[in-house]
């Protein structure tokens, strides 16, 4: 694919300084990008090589002053990181979701549907009643269980697999290997010490523009719905419990676990290996720094949290930097007692 330089700029709504005409067929980091090639410059530090690079074209912010005159041709832009993701995400569309058709052996239910221009790989597998829309890339070993909804424009990677009654909105992205709608933990003590297990009869519910990451398992309702609202992005290896709720444009890095019936508000971000435990509720804009563990709720918006038990930030490292030191004041606290039980001479 080639695009000139003025109809990248027409895309992001940029302004072009250089030669608008040249063709770019690729994406590059600015510090090894060559000719044909289109950069972005957003971060200040990096902006030596504006002035160095190979690059055909770089995407930079309307209100860069130069330092030095650049070769390259640049499209001057509001938020340059943005512009060039948009480009990515345009990029990735086009050759990894390029495909059309339908792959055999692939299987599809009694009185499932799905929409136009869709693809559906080999050994993809789809049960019955379910309602797929328009443009869904299904790749191969994919699973779909009966009764499920999926929006247009969703991609199901290989290996996923979507459990029964589950529902995905619009453009979607299930990665490999993970698992939606499995069972929740539920199971009930008994008076002999073994346990009963507590059918899960509620599914999943994701909305649109939702991300999951590959090998990351998310639990159906006891009942109700388990949902993850519009724009949630969930990392590789993250275990959502039955009955959580994830709020809109929140981001769960990896290896993180949610305990059943905690509600985590919207623009929240979780870090690596945190910690949370159930019947919870994270007020909206909660930040939890990585491998933290969250006990309790937070309801005040925008708190960051830090530690295992997670407390506010600004307390833990103070704590910490109180730790540290501990070795040092005892050992000040040992010479004290010493010196005061010295007699005195006469």
């Amino acid at each position: 694919m080639e695009f000139t330089v003025g109809q990248i700029a027409e895309v992001l709504q940029g302004v072009v300084e250089g030669d608008a005409t040249q063709r770019i067929d690729r994406l590059a980091k600015i510090e090894e990008a060559q000719a044909g090639a289109l950069s972005f410059l957003s971060n200040l530090k990096y902006e030596p090589y504006l002035y160095t690079t190979g690059a055909s074209a770089v995407i930079v912010s309307k209100t860069l002053a130069l330092k030095h005159p650049a070769t390259a041709a640049l499209i001057r832009v509001d938020d340059p990181y943005t512009s060039f993701t948009t480009l990515l995400e345009f990029y990735q569309q086009a050759t990894r979701t390029g495909r059309r058709g339908v792959e055999e052996p692939a299987f599809i239910g009694a009185n499932s549907t799905i929409g136009e221009n869709h693809y559906r790989g080999a050994f993809s597998y789809i049960g019955q009643d379910c309602r797929i829309g328009n443009d869904v890339v299904i790749f191969p070993q994919a699973y779909i269980g009966d009764r499920c909804v999926i929006g247009d424009g969703t991609i199901i990677y290989a290996g996923a697999k979507i459990y029964a009654e589950t529902v995905i909105g619009a453009r979607c992205t299930v990665h490999a290997g993970a698992v939606i709608g499995s069972d929740g933990f539920g199971f009930a003590p008994q008076p002999d010490g073994s346990y009963k297990t507590i059918p899960q009869i509620g599914n999943v519910v994701l909305e649109d523009n939702v991300s999951i990451g590959a090998n990351a398992t998310i639990d159906c309702a006891t009942m109700g719905s388990t949902i993850i609202r519009e724009g949630a992005k969930i990392d590789n290896l993250v275990q959502i419990a039955h009955n959580v709720e994830i709020g809109r444009h929140t981001v769960v890095a990896a290896q993180t676990g949610i305990s059943g019936s905690t509600k985590i508000g919207d623009f929240c971000v979780l870090a690596g290996q945190t910690g949370i435990a159930g019947h919870l509720s994270l007020a909206n804009r909660t930040t939890v720094t990585a491998q933290s563990g969250v006990g309790k709720s937070i309801k005040t918006e925008g708190v960051l949290l830090q530690g295992s038990p997670a407390f506010n930030l600004r307390d833990s490292l103070r704590a910490n930097a109180i730790f540290r030191h501990l070795p040092e004041l005892e050992r000040r606290l040992s010479d004290l007692e010493r010196n005061s039980s010295v007699p005195e001479k006469s």
